[in-house]
């Protein structure tokens, strides 16, 4: 025994001084980037695949040989973990085969700005791992480039999305019709209400015959904006995002035929199909009718939106203070862009075990998992927007609180690490409560 502590006080010392020595002068190899991608990123992506992708790239193919071994196996797979919570970069991503989200770009300018990746235990081993003045400097030249996906910005008056007036018009009709539904009891609008922040404003939906869903009904005020829809993402589209309910069986519990047939009947829906499209009422028109519908819910002339464009009156103090506090605790590298969210997905939980708190764990808490099967993406969520947040309670996918000051305070502590102030949760939210936007040129408040 004692001759296996000697070992042991003899390995590890040399460990510590040989490991980053042979670190120094043996080259990486680093994956070979497209020639498309442009000369800035080919820096990017050598610094990153340096000094970052060991613990930030899932999956990686190739690995220093230390990280197998006994004792280090523990700690580095522990230090990976937590990486992966904070950003993700694919190898696709690296090579520049794949472009990276807006918000990964945020992400990684915050991380390297604050000076905090990667932490001094990865660096004690690798010393070509330090972030230099220049590397930090081509960070922020790369990702200005890309600001204007992930800056916070106000909707725009103009609809972007330009959809169709006449299939928004009979999408319309379609999303509160309730024969969508097997029973003719729920409408798209029975989860997604209009006067109630695009949601139903309950813990979690219910659906026909009163069955009850597993996950908080997310707002469709703004939902076009979003990179992928459903918390799991696992709809491209608003256009793919339409058939999820219709098919569920706790939800709508129905299928196309059968919606088909009954509209079938309604002449005046014969009519409005006809007139639009020359092959009448099928679900591929259905879909793009609601989706067209649901592309017109856009939500501008915020007092936040008023704000950015220069009128400095259009908050109070105590809300430009909670502005200010929710860009200091880097609250906008998740909730970027125009919808102040719905760019990434994020674990729920990034510095501290949400779900051991919050206790009896559900399928649905799997999250993004629950799509890809990737260990990786067990408990991250697509990241919500915050458009109309004072209307949307209750919050997070698990509608664990209605009250929006606690679900800033949680926030802060689960995902930033910080425990902060009732004071401070009640100034972010009084910033986030002028993000309540227009429907149509009239204000947005509960009841309407």
């Amino acid at each position: 025994m004692r001759a296996y502590f000697k070992l042991i006080f003899i390995v590890i010392p040399v460990c510590i001084f040989t490991i980053p020595l042979i670190n120094l002068v043996q080259p990486r190899e680093h994956l070979s980037v497209e020639t498309s991608a442009g000369k800035d990123f080919v820096y990017i992506s050598n610094m990153l695949q340096e000094k970052c992708s060991d613990c930030h790239t899932p999956h990686k193919k190739t690995l220093p040989f230390y990280f197998s071994l006994p004792i280090a196996r523990e700690i580095i797979s522990r230090d990976i973990a937590d990486a992966q919570n904070t950003f993700t970069i694919s190898e696709e991503q690296l090579t520049g085969k794949q472009a990276m989200e807006p918000a990964q770009i945020a992400e990684i300018e915050a991380e390297l700005q604050a000076n905090t990746m990667p932490p001094l235990r990865y660096k004690a081993m690798h010393w070509k791992s330090f972030i230099t003045n220049e590397d930090q400097q081509k960070v922020r030249d790369w990702a200005n480039q890309h600001k204007e996906s992930f800056q916070l910005k106000p909707i725009p008056l103009k609809n972007p999305f330009e959809p169709d007036p006449k299939k928004a018009s009979l999408g319309n009709r379609l999303f509160n019709d309730k024969q969508l539904s097997a029973d003719n009891t729920i409408a798209c609008a029975t989860c997604h209400q209009l006067d109630k922040g695009g949601t139903d404003q309950m813990v979690t939906a219910i659906g026909i015959h009163k069955q009850r869903g597993p996950i908080n009904s997310p707002t469709v005020y703004n939902a076009a904006f979003n990179f992928r829809q459903f918390w799991d993402g696992r709809a491209a589209n608003l256009e793919e995002q339409v058939s999820g309910p219709v098919n569920n069986p706790i939800e709508m519990g129905s299928n196309w035929n059968e919606v088909i047939a009954k509209l079938q009947k309604d002449p005046l829906y014969v009519a409005q199909f006809k007139e639009i499209y020359p092959n009448g009422i099928n679900s591929q028109n259905i879909i793009e009718a609601i989706a067209s519908f649901e592309q017109t819910l856009l939500t501008p002339n915020s007092r936040f939106d008023h704000f950015l464009e220069g009128d400095k009156n259009a908050l109070s103090a105590d809300e430009q203070k909670g502005y200010e506090l929710f860009q200091n605790y880097n609250c906008a590298s998740c909730h970027a862009g125009v919808n102040l969210g719905g760019l990434s997905f994020e674990k729920m939980g990034v510095k501290k075990d949400y779900f051991a708190m919050r206790g009896h764990l559900t399928k649905a808490d799997n999250g993004r998992y629950n799509v890809t099967k990737l260990p990786s993406d067990l408990h991250k969520f697509k990241v919500p927007t915050l458009r109309n947040i004072e209307l949307t309670a209750p919050y997070f996918h698990d509608g664990y609180t209605n009250d929006l000051s606690k679900a800033v305070h949680i926030m802060a502590e689960y995902q930033t690490g910080h425990v902060i102030s009732s004071k401070e949760s009640q100034l972010i939210a009084a910033f986030l409560r002028t993000l309540t936007g227009e429907y149509n040129g009239k204000p947005l408040r509960a009841g309407i």
